[in-house]
């Protein structure tokens, strides 16, 4: 994966291209900024830097917000940064005091000093500093004093949709629809779990599961139901299907998030697994007994692997 760095940790270096942002989700749009960040770091032989914040500025700046979920984890974002070419992913710890850095004090004290810069890729939208006073204006008028360079880089649309983080994660939370999630992520969604103990009640029906636990208590959970997934354990890829909810045929009460991973029968207590989401099955539903479940289960399963063979 990329490096992964924090701000307190980085190498100063002024030959960086990079650029700045939450970048929750590393959707399409945020790709066409970052290619541009890579392909201006290899014709200038720099190094190409992603600068984020963690935790994500809405949970500091709205005292209200019962905080926001996440689409993409820092290992997450480093791990899909890589695939993009990225060299560095440089954290931020966003605090109540950065957020009063003004923009000016922010590209001077922060960028400038601590990371070093050459080329600022700015998205068309991106705001900054106090207030988000910051803006294209802003990276302009520093660039000859500071000797760094700025592009300006449009936004991206799919069909009607103009790409963002917060139409994802509507499609995600709200809706389950993990195909125009992934349409619009330019991936499948993905989130990294750990195996933990659970009632083992799938084995007695002949459909064991592997209890997760987000691997990030912020992580975005798509909506209750039945999804077609891929599961990788130990760098090796298996389908499977998963359930979300609370199950109303078992439990009703108690929410939980179990894979059923196909032809697959290792112990893996404690291990921390990717899930990556292809598909919405059905919804959850209460059935009138384990029999009705399981021959309801026997065609989820067909579904699924039908998915992954056509």
């Amino acid at each position: 994966m990329a490096k992964l760095t924090h701000l307190n940790e980085v190498e100063r270096l002024d030959n960086t291209v990079l650029t700045v942002g939450t970048f929750d989700g590393v959707h399409e749009g945020h790709r066409a900024l970052m290619e541009i960040v890579v392909e201006k770091a290899k014709k200038r032989d720099a190094r190409s830097v992603v600068v984020t914040f963690d935790p994500h500025p809405r949970t500091i700046i709205h005292s209200k917000s019962d905080g926001i979920k996440l689409l993409t984890t820092l290992r997450e974002r480093a791990e899909i940064l890589e695939t993009i070419g990225i060299d560095v992913l440089v954290v931020i710890p966003f605090t109540r005091d950065f957020s009063l850095l003004s923009s000016e004090e922010f590209v001077k004290d922060v960028i400038h000093q601590k990371i070093g810069i050459s080329e600022f890729i700015i998205g068309y939208d991106h705001h900054f500093g106090k207030d988000r006073s910051g803006t294209i204006e802003t990276l302009e008028r520093l660039g000859p004093e500071l000797n760094f360079d700025v592009q300006v880089v449009s936004k991206k649309e799919m069909g009607d949709t103009t790409i963002s983080s917060t139409v994802i994660r509507n499609e995600i939370i709200d809706h389950g629809n993990m195909n125009k999630a992934s349409d619009l992520l330019g991936r499948p969604y993905m989130l990294n779990a750990i195996v933990i103990h659970g009632d083992e009640r799938g084995r007695k029906i002949g459909f064991p599961t592997a209890n997760l636990q987000p691997e990030h208590p912020d992580k975005a959970i798509p909506k209750n139901g039945i999804y077609a997934v891929k599961v990788r354990v130990d760098e090796k890829w298996f389908s499977g299907m998963m359930n979300i909810g609370i199950r109303p045929t078992f439990d009703g009460v108690t929410k939980s998030l179990e894979v059923n991973i196909f032809n697959f029968d290792e112990m893996i207590y404690g291990k921390t697994v990717q899930i990556r989401f292809f598909d919405r099955i059905r919804d959850e539903r209460k059935f009138e007994n384990a029999n009705e479940l399981v021959k309801q289960l026997k065609i989820d399963k067909q579904r699924s692997e039908d998915l992954f063979t056509h």
